[in-house]
């Protein structure tokens, strides 16, 4: 059947995926050469089950699939697992914002835990495999019969989305919390007052925003004064005053309501007399003020600001260290949705109670929790309209520094200035630190393994640079918190219950009458003293557990049964009913023992921690774990070493004692082709679906491959991928060229793994460069170096095959002799179909088109026998010096004519001055080619250059060019020195920049760098119109 004009990818390419897709060619073990074939295993970065394909994605997902391909074809028994990570924020917020749409529908919260669950699942049925059919179109080749979901098999998962995953998940949370590796522990963390949960570090963006920064007085307690002095660097007293009061500054009013001291760092002599003192916290009701002490630290500094610090431990992250090492008290002022708590006593009892802790009492974290420390009349409020409100308060009771303003009148002393601001990247708003209850790895124990696993090179992590971010990350790392105050995610399998079981709890004796059961319930009994909890991977197993402690405790209460609840608070209600029950009937079995579940749910990267073992059925020793694990590479974007990486690495060791992969190969970024990050508001985003559809995948593939270089990001342009689409129409019309020439019908094909054995010698020499572009890919491929595979290729088969080879090869295929002939069409079918294989992991579907269209095959290309032909046995230094002697006269004589500006139809004399034997054998060899390709009419023996020639040097001799009476010299050199003098005012300005130190500081790096990429091709652009220059003048 004759071949299409052009390759339609648009038409080809989803019929090519099917048809490798119904032919399971994906499969894990597909073409392995068979059972001990070694294994090669990919894991696939699980993207977002709420994802679309962008350029990261593209570029990850190409990179592994040239791999997968590439090994496959060299029959390694392959697996590219695939799979989507459950994303639990992400997905959340995507499912209440699609309910949000039709004003009917129920909020998540009027909906309930479980309803809202079904309506996520049902969401991730109909919407969730966007991001997999995207993947396909760019070619991905995973094994789509075993795709995962980090939440498979969790409790409501529907029909389909059976699997471990979620077992494995709470098998290995409860293993690591019995372990002592897993513990629950109060913590500031970033709080999403959309999400309602805590967030890592890594989730928040910090944003420089205008604001301000307030200047407010602490009287000091009982009218107190001291002398306030400030000194110079020699000692000398500058300022002196007499003060009731200590100042401080705070960009966050609000929180000043929660303040546990005023630090001042040790050195600092202006405090000394008051250190130790208490002063009032300016704000709230005047009968219920606050005293706080004034201690020493050596967090303040004594020259920013006023050198005294508030201590709000609660609500900021420095503050919260002094706090610990101090242990001044820690009041939460905000709820969950960051407005002021509303929750608790009255302001008054929480202000007394805080006022005696203040002079020393005893406290409990628990009990500090529990006070409420915001005046009544600012519950509820919105926390930014509370600072309003402070701020107002304060400073009309005249609490508020001041300073004279311009007009002289005496102000609050107020700076408006730029701070950085912390929001979710996800939720857009502002983030609260907040002291919360969480779940914890102590990563402290289980980092070392991770460590010693890459300074051994167990595990090899490229590029260098990346692999010191991962010491880094790993070599600093704190506690990692693991629980999301989220519904969509890995319920945490802990239960609690009310503490019976803490000293003193059932009274000094143990013994219980009536009044001891009745005393339970009341003020500081039981329900004050915690909780109690226990955690196993399910309810029965946790059962088990709570009958244990029940049976230590005296009668009736050592009958009771355990039974689950929603919550604390009902489960006190019913506590209560049971005993009250007991108290009338006297009969114990009616006695419960109330549990609720942690309502928390596990941090999506826990899950996705232990991707690499869940997905190949971990805990089971199924024999894809045996086979596959450990996995062989990751490959992943550096933006995600500490998210992914790390965390794999350390949960595997300390889950299964052993490596993931074996190597990490971490990417760069795609950035514009002007190197800036691709951002929607500034409009320079690249979608690679677009890409697609207007290029084809082959193209897109092809330039994201051309462009990996290792540890440099890569700055795409639309004219690049163009560029390469050339490319594989290049290949398309040399491969209808050999078609016409009957090259795969006349010729019949060689046996699996021949090669030819040619006798001329621009078939020989093609034979050998194959060989060599065949170890180079290996070589390439082999150590990751994407690009050069790719460029190596490219340069093969654009220069030696479509444009040298198809040239060379004309005069044989359409000559007289049948043996040339026949010769050149076996080489020229063998050499694309060669070209095909070697591009094939890059470029899949052009080259699969016609692999399946130029002859009956056995089989797919997808499933073609990689090559393993040597170099050493297949080239041939006869023919390689002969072949690279005509294209050296070739291109010099091209080289010659466009510089010169020859007109390119014009046939024009070559004068020979001298030649070895070698060359004249050669030109007698190739002379009608040489004519052809550098359009000479004849050849001339001449004893020397003649006046206005032009030497064209080649290897063993001298030809030239007489081109005196064919241009015009003069106008030639007039017009090559106006390009020059362009040239050098573009390089002046250039150098001029680049020279520039204030330049090179202030300017983008981006910027800097394209100015020296600018300058380095204006002056290649210069040095080759030099050359020309020169070779006119001499010509006069």
């Amino acid at each position: 059947m004759t071949m299409d004009k052009t390759f339609d990818a648009a038409a080809a390419e989803a019929r090519l995926y099917a048809a490798w897709d119904e032919a399971g060619a994906f499969r894990a073990g597909a073409n392995a050469a068979g059972p001990d074939a070694p294994a090669f295993s990919i894991m696939i970065p699980p993207p977002n089950v709420t994802g679309s394909l962008h350029m990261g994605h593209a570029f990850n997902n190409t990179l592994q699939d040239i791999l997968i391909r590439w090994h496959r074809m060299r029959g390694f028994d392959t697996l590219w697992q695939p799979g989507q990570d459950h994303a639990g924020i992400a997905t959340q917020m995507v499912v209440e914002r699609e309910l949000a749409k039709d004003d009917s529908n129920p909020t998540r919260r009027e909906m309930g835990r479980e309803a809202f669950l079904e309506k996520v699942w049902e969401w991730k049925g109909q919407s969730g495999g966007t991001i997999v059919n995207q993947l396909k179109r760019l070619g991905a080749s995973c094994d789509w019969s075993r795709n995962a979901f980090t939440m498979s098999g969790a409790p409501g998962a529907p029909e389909g989305e059976d699997g471990n995953f979620h077992d494995a998940v709470i098998k290995v949370f409860a293993d690591m919390y019995h372990k002592g590796l897993i513990y629950r522990g109060k913590r500031l963390v970033n709080w999403d007052p959309h999400f309602e949960t805590a967030i890592s570090d890594l989730e928040v963006e910090n944003v420089e925003v205008a604001g301000h920064m307030w200047h407010f007085k602490y009287p000091l307690a009982g009218g107190e004064t001291y002398t306030y002095e400030e000194r110079d660097e020699d000692g000398v007293v500058t300022f002196s005053e007499e003060r009731d009061y200590i100042a401080i500054a705070t960009t966050r009013p609000e929180t000043m309501l929660g303040d546990g001291a005023v630090a001042v760092h040790p050195s600092d002599a202006r405090y000394a007399a008051i250190v130790g003192k208490l002063c009032e916290i300016p704000v709230g009701p005047k009968e219920h003020r606050r005293l706080i002490p004034i201690i020493t630290d050596e967090y303040p500094d004594p020259d920013f600001g006023s050198g005294a610090v508030k201590i709000t431990g609660a609500h900021d992250f420095n503050d919260y260290g002094v706090a610990r090492r101090n242990d001044i008290p820690m009041y939460r002022l905000m709820d969950t949705r960051g407005a002021m708590r509303a929750d608790g006593e009255d302001y008054a009892t929480c202000a007394e109670r805080a006022q005696q802790i203040a002079e020393g009492a005893t406290f409990t974290s628990a009990e500090i929790d529990t006070l409420n420390l915001v005046p009544d009349a600012w519950r509820g409020l919105d926390r930014f309209e509370a600072r309003r409100q402070v701020v107002e308060a304060i400073t009309a009771e005249g609490l508020a520094v001041t300073v004279t303003g311009e007009d002289g009148e005496t102000v609050p002393l107020v700076e408006n200035k730029p701070i950085m601001q912390p929001f979710g990247d996800r939720s857009k708003v502002v983030i609260e630190p907040m002291l919360t209850d969480q779940w914890f790895v102590d990563t402290a124990q289980i980092v070392e393994p991770a460590l010693e696993a890459v300074r051994s090179g167990e595990t090899q992590i490229l590029p260098e640079s990346d692999r010191k971010v991962y010491f880094h990350w790993l070599e600093n790392i704190e506690p990692w918190c693991i629980s999301r105050q989220l519904w969509w995610g890995h319920q945490i399998p802990v239960w609690y219950g009310l503490n019976l079981f803490a000293e003193g709890a059932l009274g000094p004796s143990g013994d219980l009458d009536d009044v001891d059961l009745g005393q339970l319930l009341m003020e500081n009994g039981i329900v004050h003293a915690g909780d109690h909890h226990h955690c196993d991977a399910d309810l029965d197993a946790v059962k088990d557990r709570f009958r244990a402690d029940i049976a230590s405790l005296p009668a009736p209460l050592n009958a009771m049964q355990v039974v689950e609840c929603a919550d604390q608070d009902e489960a006190t209600e019913r506590f209560a009913a049971s005993l009250a029950e007991y108290a009338v009937s006297g009969d114990p079995t009616h006695l419960i023992y109330p549990v609720w579940r942690d309502a928390d749910v596990l941090d999506t990267w826990f899950s996705s921690g232990l991707w690499p073992i869940g997905t190949l059925g971990w805990p089971e020793n199924t024999p894809e774990l045996q086979k596959y694990f450990p996995t062989s590479v990751l490959i992943t974007g550096f933006d995600i070493i500490f998210f992914w990486v790390a965390r794999m690495m350390m949960m595997q060791y300390a889950v299964v004692g052993q490596k993931p992969f074996s190597t990490v190969y971490v990417h760069a970024l795609v950035r514009d082709e002007k190197g800036k990050k691709m951002s929607k508001s500034l409009g320079n985003v690249l979608d690679p679906l677009e890409l697609i559809d207007e290029y084809g995948a082959d193209a897109v593939r092809f330039t994201l491959t051309a462009m990996a270089a290792m540890g440099r990001d890569l700055k795409l342009s639309t004219n690049r991928i163009a560029g390469y689409r050339n490319f594989g129409t290049k290949l398309w019309n040399a491969a209808r060229f050999a078609e016409m020439n009957e090259v795969f019908t006349a010729a019949p094909p060689l046996a699996a793994g021949q090669v030819p054995a040619p006798t001329r010698a621009v078939n020989r020499w093609i034979v050998g460069e194959t060989a060599r572009v065949r170890a180079e890919v290996d070589a390439a491929l082999s150590a990751y170096r994407f690009n050069d595979a790719a460029n190596a290729l490219y340069v093969f088969v654009w220069g030696k095959v479509c444009d040298w080879y198809v040239e060379f090869s004309k005069p044989l295929l359409q000559g007289d002799d049948a043996e040339a002939q026949a010769e050149t069409r076996q080489v020229m079918a063998w050499v694309i179909d060669q070209c095909l294989i070697l591009l094939h992991p890059i470029m899949p579907f052009i080259t699969e088109e016609l692999w399946d269209g130029l002859r009956p095959r056995d089989g797919m290309l997808i499933h073609a026998d990689w090559p393993t032909y040597a170099a050493a046995d297949h080239a041939d230094a006869e023919a390689d010096r002969e072949m690279e002697w005509v294209i050296s006269l070739i291109d010099g004589i091209r080289s010659v004519r466009a510089q010169m500006n020859v007109p390119v139809a014009l046939k024009i004399k070559l004068l020979q001055l001298d030649l070895d034997a070698a060359g004249q054998a050669a030109w007698s060899r190739n002379e009608a080619l040489i004519k052809r390709l550098a359009r000479i009419d004849s050849l001339e023996p001449v004893a020397a250059q003649p006046k206005g020639a032009v030497t064209v040097a080649v290897d063993g001799g001298t030809f030239c060019l007489p081109l005196a009476d064919i241009i015009d010299v003069e106008a030639e050199v007039a017009r090559l020195e106006k390009q020059l003098g362009k040239l050098d005012k573009e390089m002046g300005g250039m150098k001029g920049r680049l020279g520039n130190q204030k330049f090179i500081a202030s300017a983008p790096p981006e910027v800097v760098e394209e100015t020296r990429a600018n300058l380095a091709a204006r002056q290649e652009e210069h040095d080759r119109l030099a050359a020309a220059l020169e070779r006119l003048r001499a010509m006069g």
